[in-house]
């Protein structure tokens, strides 16, 4: 009887690992479309906006909204309001710029001693990630090139092999892509232009020209 007690507690184990990794795929989908209608202005800057509302616009219960929410919290995009909701932050072009000259300090330096030491042939690594870029830009998708352009600087830097890293970089470079200041919108011309910087920076790196390569790192985390 003990025996066969353990093996049903065994057999129930998969299930619940399961159930537990549907409720985290729907909170990620709601977190990727919280942050897509960020992106669209869909989501405006000093409004708030209450679980259950937001769930029954995406066909969801309020706990993964506030779950995705919360996680939003974290990246400074949004603020809890205790039996109110949330409301989205208003990010001025001031912290904005700070934001950029602090990914440039933490990856300039890195990119650079990349240039000097990775050999030419790792950087065909990277080629899919800038190629992802260009198609989202051409596509004029704000919400897929905000991925893709996260994606290509993290792998450019997942090259230096340093995890600590990776999680810094990605969570300063998320923070520095919403929400925009004002009625700003994102234009298909500056996701093209910005991603035709990606494929300049690379062919820099990849070829080792420091020079170059500076020059046209400091012009990317200087654009708007």
């Amino acid at each position: 009887m003990e025996d066969r007690v353990r093996e049903t507690a065994r057999a129930r184990v998969p299930e619940q690992q399961n159930r537990k990794v549907v409720r985290h795929s729907v909170r990620g989908q709601i977190l990727d479309a919280l942050r897509a209608a960020l992106l669209a202005g869909e989501l405006a800057p000093g409004e708030i906006y209450s679980g259950p509302a937001l769930g029954e616009r995406f066909g969801v219960s309020a706990t993964p909204v506030r779950e995705a929410m919360q996680q939003l919290a974290l990246e400074g995009v949004v603020e809890c309001l205790p039996n109110r909701g949330f409301r989205v932050l208003t990010r001025t072009p001031g912290e904005l710029a700070e934001l950029a000259e602090v990914r440039a300090l933490l990856e300039v330096p890195v990119m650079l001693r990349l240039a000097r030491t990775v050999p030419a042939g790792a950087w065909a690594a990277v080629v899919p990630a800038a190629a992802e870029a260009e198609a989202a830009a051409a596509a004029g998708d704000a919400a897929r090139y905000a991925d893709a352009d996260r994606a290509f600087h993290r792998a450019v830097l997942a090259l230096a092999g340093n995890a600590q890293l990776l999680l810094v970089a990605e969570d300063l470079h998320r923070r520095s892509q919403w929400p925009l200041p004002g009625p700003r919108r994102i234009r298909r011309a500056d996701l093209v232009a910005d991603a035709a910087q990606h494929v300049a920076v690379l062919a820099a790196l990849s070829t080792g020209d420091l020079p170059e390569a500076e020059s046209l790192i400091r012009t990317h985390f200087a654009s708007p």
